[in-house]
């Protein structure tokens, strides 16, 4: 059976609200996106809608040549991968496809963050916050890597669990530039 490979991006922009999330977490990244080609052309997830208003969140696609990412040059990054089946690539990509169909349906749940941390859940319809999001469709395509609800996944979960390979650590802008042009399915 072939496998494919999936990626998750772990991010510090080093941004006001990330170093507010990070007194709490005292995590290294605190933002997590999910990708299907190893170039990171468009990364899926929850966050700014625009790289100088972090109040208006919701459904993001993300470019690391654009945007937040280009805004905060000096974003650390930790990218990983981990093997689904053909089957589970597609229903992920499906999934994801979903959001993509009705963003403007969804918001950033700021308050969900905050009962994250009190490992309370803060219910709000059609809003996610970031790893609430990726552990969500992952759970959606029966990948289920935790005993735990989606909310209460932190983005550096994904960096602790050896099922997903690190395949680059440092700053995100070296590796937009070494993988500019390169293109994997």
């Amino acid at each position: 059976m072939e496998m494919r490979n999936v990626y998750i991006l772990l991010t510090d922009t080093g941004s006001l609200f990330t170093r507010l999330i990070k007194r709490f977490t005292n995590s290294p990244y605190n933002h997590v996106s999910i990708a299907f080609d190893k170039s990171l052309n468009t990364l899926y997830s929850f966050g700014r809608k625009h790289p100088y208003n972090p109040f208006w969140g919701g459904f993001v696609k993300e470019s690391i040549y654009a945007g937040t990412f280009k805004r905060f040059k000096n974003t650390k990054c930790m990218l990983l991968k981990f093997e689904v089946s053909e089957e589970e690539y597609h229903s992920l990509l499906n999934n994801v496809e979903f959001f993509v169909e009705h963003e403007n349906e969804y918001s950033y749940n700021l308050m969900g963050v905050v009962g994250a941390y009190f490992n309370k859940e803060v219910p709000r319809k059609n809003a996610y916050f970031c790893s609430e999001f990726v552990a969500h469709v992952l759970y959606q395509s029966n990948l289920k890597f935790w005993n735990v609800p989606p909310y209460m996944v932190r983005p550096y979960d994904f960096g602790t669990d050896d099922r997903f390979e690190v395949i680059y650590e440092g700053r995100l802008h070296d590796y937009a530039t070494q993988h500019r042009n390169y293109i994997i399915q």
